[in-house]
């Protein structure tokens, strides 16, 4: 669908539907979309309704508020169109996307919403929606992720899902189950909200606790300011007394016809073999002495770096190379170097900047494994699995680990594995465990017994035995295994793959995030599919055309 890559690095200055504004411990988003700034060329986008453009902006204002603006304690999530919020996803974009466009923004957004409520949990940011209007559909699932509604009370402003009664899909971006698990909507009541398509307003949505309160236009932001405030200096940001940020500078991509490349993280592409091998740099430059410096260093500190340049590869590929199925994740570098950044990030946990870069790295491992991409981790001399790194192989589906060295590099150190405090709660999974815990689902008491290898490098013959990798072939062996295993993923089909792997990688407890993750992948997925849908007779094709959708009545 997209005429050119879709880029994810984008700044304020750019921004053709965000405003960001900071006053003092307040932060102001407020969305103006611009009719004509689709992403792509075929529809306008009226009523602030957006597409993955406005997602983009929005993840990256977020991004900023996180840090560069340490002082802000609370967000302001609004809209400059008169009584209107948000309209939700752009409708004509939805019908002439292509499948994969469709499910692949929904997943973008849903990260997104989901970003904000971490920010909410993790970083004390305190978010806040004032709805000065109509908020339908992704419109009031935005609002749903903030902390606070707060809804206009004029007699005409509503909340709604209509995505059932006049599209003919589901609320793609996490509404059914925050409506029902976040806010704690009876589910009847959630049941007559999500098939009224004009919605609930005013002291019914009070009631219903689809808001949390209304004002009334006179008194509307004069309310939102003195609640913002109020919240702003409750935030544990604001008490923490640090006004000085760190500027996220534009990513230095090269690029060539078979892959790109950044400073810590490279990406190689066989569009053949339909294959990706992303490589991570360890650091080469020292620990600083304390997060002072850290955060003196900036955006070149290699922990925010390295994580800034991973999500973006990430979102890249699973964006714009549709076709490459298979990722190879593969490290590089001085293992003890990746362990003293480690350690001086567990040191320094409670300082601002190294708390949003640990739950920042935490999102985006979270992203790779919510991506519908076969995951095989190459373990060999060289590489440097170590803790946060280490936590890439156990994302994959499989990994294979070079008992030995190479034939033709008989002086090499072989390769090791090397588990640190971060791989046992640092950067928990969207269930809410840990990728050994969820790794050891079947085993509850081995995650335990790994804890005497804290801090010791791991052999390939002891790292098969302890489970920590799938195979551990020799030199003989080794590449042949592995180019067999990726030649016959290429062979399967990838619709079965995606229903295979975010089977497995999600053990354990439901949460709220695997909850809107697996319904994405299966329900949304599905339904995106069928012509009740996008047949030429289906709702999506049908709206705004003045007839109705033609429904196949038939319950699959």
């Amino acid at each position: 669908m997209a005429l050119s890559p879709v880029r994810f690095d984008t700044h304020p200055e750019a921004y053709r539907h965000w405003r960001l504004e900071v006053a003092g411990g307040t932060a102001y988003l407020t969305l103006d979309v611009d009719e004509l700034g689709g992403l792509v060329p075929g529809y306008e986008m009226k009523l602030n309704s957006y597409d993955l453009g406005v997602d983009i902006e929005l993840h990256d204002a977020l991004q900023r508020i996180r840090f560069e603006h340490p002082q802000v304690g609370a967000v302001v999530v609004g809209s400059a169109k008169d009584k209107v919020f948000c309209a939700g996803a752009n409708i004509r974009m939805l019908a002439q996307s292509a499948h994969s466009w469709k499910v692949n923004f929904c997943k973008f957004t849903n990260e997104t919403r989901n970003g904000i409520e971490d920010s909410s949990t993790h970083s004390g940011l305190a978010f806040i929606a004032a709805v000065n209007g109509t908020a339908a559909g992704g419109g009031y699932e935005l609002a749903l992720a903030c902390d606070e509604i707060v809804l206009v009370d004029d007699g005409s402003s509503a909340v709604s899902l209509p995505e059932v009664p006049l599209l003919g899909v589901l609320p793609g971006t996490g509404g059914l189950t925050r409506v029902v698990d976040k806010r704690g909507v009876r589910k009847d009541l959630a049941d007559v909200f999500a098939t009224k398509a004009d919605g609930v307003r005013g002291k019914t949505a009070v009631a219903w606790k689809l808001v949390d309160r209304t004002v009334p236009r006179s008194r509307f932001a004069e309310a939102i300011a003195a609640r913002a405030a109020e919240a702003a200096a409750a935030s544990p940001r604001a008490a923490s007394g640090h006004t000085e940020g760190v500027r996220l500078t534009p990513l230095q991509r090269t690029e060539s016809a078979d892959g790109f490349a950044y400073t810590h993280v490279a990406v190689d592409i066989d569009r053949t073999a339909r294959t990706a091998t992303l490589t991570v740099a360890a650091p080469t430059a020292p620990v600083p002495p304390d997060a002072a410096a850290a955060q003196r260093e900036g955006d070149a500190f290699w922990p925010l770096a390295m994580t800034r340049e991973l999500d973006d590869a990430i979102l890249h590929l699973r964006t714009n190379e549709n076709a490459v199925g298979t990722w190879v994740l593969k490290t590089a570098g001085d293992a003890d170097a990746v362990a003293e950044y480690d350690a001086f990030l567990a040191r320094n946990a409670d300082h601002w900047l190294v708390n949003e870069i640990r739950h920042f790295l935490k999102r985006t491992l979270k992203r790779l494994d919510v991506t519908s991409r076969t995951l095989v981790a190459l373990i060999e001399p060289g590489s440097c699995f170590t803790g946060p790194l280490l936590e890439l192989a156990l994302a994959a589906d499989r990994q294979y680990m070079l008992d030995g060295v190479f034939e033709d590099e008989p002086d090499a150190e072989p390769a090791g594995l090397r588990l640190t405090e971060a791989n046992f709660g640092a950067y928990p999974m969207g269930n809410g465990l840990t990728r050994l815990e969820s790794r050891f689902h079947g085993e509850p008491g081995r995650t335990g017994e790994l804890a005497d290898y804290l801090g010791k490098p791991i052999s390939a013959a002891d790292a098969l035995a302890l489970g920590l990798v799938t195979f551990a072939p020799d030199d003989i062996d080794y590449a042949d295994e592995v180019r067999i295993a990726v030649e016959e993923r290429a062979a399967l089909s990838p619709d079965a793959l995606t229903g295979l792997e975010a089977n497995h990688r999600f053990v354990g407890p439901e949460t709220i995030e695997t909850k809107i993750f697996g319904r994405l992948t299966a329900w949304q997925n599905w339904i995106f599919n069928r012509p009740n849908a996008v047949g030429p007779e289906g709702a999506l094709r049908r709206y705004g055309t003045g007839q109705r959708a033609d429904f196949d009545p038939e319950r699959v």
